[in-house]
């Protein structure tokens, strides 16, 4: 079993900022892949299914998003999982818009879900990286994170969250690489 766990903030305000696209891309892989329905667990909302012949709880935190930890660490201890078993798909300001790389354990470069989870857990776990780009100064940083998707940007928001749902089998399977691979291919042009 494997919980996978997007980052994001509660509240339809919050819904289209680049800060939810761990929700956005949590949401897809359900749909995608038939998941059961939406339980409120873990201070969060929790769905369970399979994703190729793994049991996957995909888990959104309904806590604000500096307090993911607190969520995710309850549904941990519950299924008695081990770091091993965490994924976190969550928004990256240092990766190009729309770029999606796989990383264990490492720091937390400011994002303050993050650092809940690695204060909660420790920080050994798997993330998915998911691009939101870097709006160029540090004080712009705020306002682009928090900042809805541009209408410019749907389509291919779309088709990234299309290829992450699309080759989660890869995730699932622990071949961070080939998901890493076949996702980037997904999204040529």
């Amino acid at each position: 079993m494997q919980l996978w766990v997007g980052l994001g903030n509660p509240g339809a305000q919050y819904a289209m900022h680049r800060h939810n696209v761990g929700f956005m891309a949590t949401d897809t892989i359900a749909e995608v892949h038939g998941f059961g329905p939406v339980q409120k667990k873990f201070q969060g909302w929790l769905q369970e299914g399979r994703i190729g012949g793994e049991k996957i709880l995909l888990l959104k935190p309904a806590t604000f998003m500096n307090e993911s930890g607190r969520a995710v660490g309850e549904a941990m201890r519950f299924y008695k999982l081990g770091l091993e078993a965490l994924t976190v798909f969550h928004d990256e300001l240092d990766l190009a818009p729309f770029k999606v790389k796989v990383k264990r354990g490492g720091g937390t470069a400011g994002h303050n879900g993050l650092r809940s989870i690695d204060q909660h857990l420790g920080a050994d776990f798997r993330r998915i990286r998911l691009g939101i780009g870097h709006p160029g100064h540090k004080d712009r940083v705020t306002g682009h994170v928090l900042g809805n998707y541009a209408k410019t940007e749907m389509d291919s928001l779309a088709d990234m969250l299309g290829a992450v749902a699309a080759e989660a089998a890869w995730l699932a399977n622990g071949d961070d690489t080939r998901f890493m691979n076949d996702v980037a291919l997904r999204q040529q042009p």
